[in-house]
């Protein structure tokens, strides 16, 4: 039998619809449910799978629930009454996954996949609506994990189900600390998800995003054929690097070029606890209005975050902490020289000033400070599930002193809240918003993240308390943020935004939260959408929606494989 990877699109579907193979509602009928006609499909165009058993999994099924429960991340969305998938499936092989794509089509499901479930409104393995909705399958590919470093390529081949801590473990041992890559801080997070949609972290503004750094791939189309890119082509290549996770297919493979990384780099922080009122307070205004004049300036390898957070005092009164936050790729002396030429106000010592590798550095950002070893990287359970609501804004110019002065007096309010503001500038300034979705670049400042977390009380109120509060800081922050549209980040998914409606998913309507995410290449992605994917396998309330447009090749006249509209 010739390997599934290499039938064509016709002979898939001759194998899902030939006589020797029943058309979904016949198969169903034949095989007593969805669950024994899904498992036939997969023993049909997976022969290896030696037990499909434990490939397909129904509500009905003990394996269900903790499988499902696996990798939810955010526990609001972990209670029963949250709709669940008809099917959950857990490939082990890339043939596999084809084979669970194939027949979610044939047996008219549509598909969620699932790398970590670190997306934050859960769209990766929840609907919204109970009933009435189409019926949907989550694939799992989190057994798909393996790394492979080729240190003397400077690239690295990551499987969606790896996560950052893993990737980044493989990298500094495959290149003996030479290399490192630029992505985020979780060390959860797998690249599956991470990728797909953009992925900054702290050596953005040096090498710009994760997805910046992508030089190849392999994505599972809806049609269930295995594409790299060169048989994919550039828009779909295009699409798959910042467009958001569940739209076009799933990547089963990621290439990354791999970037140089000193043997030293080194790293500050520091704490400034407000005394409210007083010459303290004055005092931070004026350093936060320094900060946003030059941290997106500063060289691209001096990065210095900020965040804010409640900090109880011993009288049990909140006041504001402020945290600014560094990475340099260098020693402590280049650091201290950089800080006193670009922001003295901070009164950088050596004394403040760590020195460490890459990867501990990453350890660092993550919160382990105390010289931790990189093995701590391959826990997949370092971060704790919680509740929690998450929000994202840009900057575009500086918060003026009324503003600062606001969130400290809201940052307080809300003991689970916190602000994490990180600049942009650098290499993410220098990249044409057109090159990949990811719109925001030159022009954009600071992304500015607000975060609540609260504890297991289920309390609606209770919730809707903490939700009214991020809610409400960034409805307050409307003044301060980029506008025309007010830009978001998909992996900072958030459905407040709007979302796509079960048998109505129109791009006109979705150009409400689309354009927020994406800007102009929203369009773009949405013409893809038509062509890989037009009948939606892949759908969730905040998929791209498919747009086909009447077009007329003008002579010569292409765009990537997309003739343009005229």
């Amino acid at each position: 039998m010739r390997p599934f990877s290499r039938l064509s699109p016709l002979l898939l579907l001759l194998l899902l619809v030939s006589p020797s193979s029943p058309q979904p509602q016949e198969l169903q009928e034949e095989a007593g449910g969805l669950h024994e006609s899904f498992l036939r499909c997969v023993s049909r165009l997976s022969p290896d799978t030696a037990d499909p058993s434990e490939l397909v999994h129904a509500p009905a099924d003990a394996s269900y629930p903790p499988l499902l429960a696996s990798t939810i991340q955010n526990l609001r969305f972990a209670s029963p009454q949250t709709p669940r998938p008809s099917l959950l499936l857990t490939p082990r092989t890339v043939t596999e996954v084809q084979a669970s794509v194939a027949c979610c089509k044939a047996h008219g499901l549509t598909v969620r996949a699932r790398s970590g479930g670190h997306d934050y409104e859960g769209l990766s393995y929840r609907a919204l609506r109970p009933s009435g909705g189409r019926p949907f399958a989550v694939i799992d590919v989190a057994a798909l994990r393996t790394v492979r470093v080729d240190a003397a390529r400077r690239v690295a081949r990551a499987q969606p189900g790896a996560t950052l801590g893993e990737l980044y473990y493989a990298v500094a041992e495959g290149s003996r600390g030479a290399l490192g890559f630029p992505a985020g801080t979780c060390p959860t997070v797998c690249v599956g998800g991470h990728l797909s949609g953009g992925g900054f972290g702290p050596m953005m503004r040096k090498y710009g995003l994760a997805a910046d750094n992508v030089v190849d791939a392999e994505v599972v189309d809806a049609g269930g054929r295995l594409l790299d890119r060169a048989d994919m082509g550039e828009d779909l290549f295009w699409a798959i690097r910042g467009g958001g996770g569940g739209s076009f297919g799933i990547v089963v493979s990621w290439t990354v070029s791999l970037v140089p990384v000193p043997s030293v780099v080194s790293a500050f922080t520091v704490r400034r606890l407000l005394r409210r009122g007083d010459k303290d307070e004055q005092a931070m205004l004026r350093l936060l209005t320094k900060w946003q004049l030059v941290a997106h300036a500063l060289p691209d390898d001096l990065f210095i975050k900020v965040a804010m957070e409640p900090k109880v005092n011993d009288g049990g009164k909140r006041r504001p902490l402020v945290v600014f936050k560094s990475l340099f790729l260098g020693n402590c002396s280049g650091m201290i020289t950089q800080m006193g030429i670009h922001l003295p106000e901070l009164n950088i010592k050596p004394s403040g000033c760590r020195e460490m590798n890459w990867i501990q550095s990453m350890l660092y950002f993550y919160g382990y400070t105390n010289g931790q070893p990189a093995e701590v990287f391959l826990d997949r359970t370092l971060q704790p599930k919680e509740y929690y609501k998450i929000k994202l804004d840009y900057l575009t110019s500086p918060i003026p002193a009324t503003g600062l002065s606001m969130l400290f007096s809201k940052i307080v309010e809300e003991q689970g809240g916190s602000i994490d503001i990180d600049p942009q500038g650098g290499r993410m300034s220098e990249i044409p918003e057109s090159d990949t979705p990811y719109a925001h670049r030159r022009g954009y400042l600071y992304n500015f993240q607000y975060f609540v977390k609260w504890g297991s009380d289920k309390n609606v109120s209770y919730e809707e308390k903490h939700l009214g509060w991020v809610r409400g800081m960034h409805e307050l922050m409307t003044p301060y943020v980029s506008n025309r549209p007010r830009a978001a980040y998909i992996n900072f998914r958030d459905l407040d935004l709007g979302q796509n409606m079960e048998g109505n998913t129109s791009y006109e309507e979705a150009k409400v939260w689309g354009r927020k995410y994406f800007r102009g290449n929203f369009r773009r992605l949405a013409m893809v959408k038509a062509e890989v994917d037009p009948d939606q396998v892949f759908w969730s309330e905040q998929s791209i929606p498919p747009l086909v447009v009447a077009r007329r090749k003008r002579k010569g006249q292409r765009h990537d494989g997309l003739v343009l509209e005229i």
